[in-house]
């Protein structure tokens, strides 16, 4: 049983603790409970996930499964998706209190939507002649340093995370309260049952 084995450690340290944890697990003859609050940790070091969620289980499977088929918000957010969920008719999908969007799956019935927020393109003035087939007008919430790059925040008829360059950001001249236009294009969505 490993309850939190990585959470006092140092960034370096844990890195090199994690590689080696990884290995030495691979090589265990035995089963391995981990419990961890770092997705990281459970993403590399686990071959089965529990999710838990207010005291219940809202999802389990392979790290890999997870990360592609996120099932709840909590999920989606720690594996960095924007994820909805709606009725699908054929490749557009109706959120929930909310707009279309179109994939190209070709589904009926109750389906998550997801997509990376750098699939998400931010334009000041409504685009013309984008091949984006999602387009939703938003307000900048706020804005955060994500890595190398800004993740906007965004409010409006779909609520949604963005990620761009901080020279996107500037020329953009994003700022709280910044009215934009978010396109994101069909094939960058993925639509899987609920």
């Amino acid at each position: 049983l490993l309850d939190e084995p990585l959470a006092a450690l140092d960034a370096r340290t844990r890195l090199e603790v994690r590689t080696q944890l990884r290995r030495h697990l691979a090589e265990f003859e035995a089963v391995a409970v981990l419990v961890t609050h770092d997705p990281l940790d459970a993403m590399v070091l686990a071959d089965r996930l529990v999710v838990i969620e207010d005291g219940r289980i809202v999802q389990e499977g392979t790290p890999a499964d997870i990360a592609r088929h996120p099932r709840t918000d909590y999920i989606a957010h720690l594996v960095g998706l924007n994820l909805y969920k709606g009725r699908a008719e054929g490749h557009t999908v109706h959120v929930d209190d909310g707009p279309a969007i179109t994939t190209t799956e070709d589904l009926t019935g109750p389906v998550f939507v997801a997509f990376p927020p750098g699939a998400v393109t931010l334009h000041r003035d409504r685009p013309t002649g984008s091949s984006a087939r999602n387009l939703w007008q938003c307000e900048v919430a706020g804005m955060e340093t994500h890595g190398d790059q800004i993740r906007a925040d965004l409010t409006g008829e779909l609520p949604l995370a963005a990620d761009l360059t901080t020279v996107a950001a500037a020329e953009l001249d994003l700022h709280p309260g910044a009215t934009v236009w978010a396109t994101v294009k069909a094939t960058q969505t993925h639509a899987y049952p609920a």
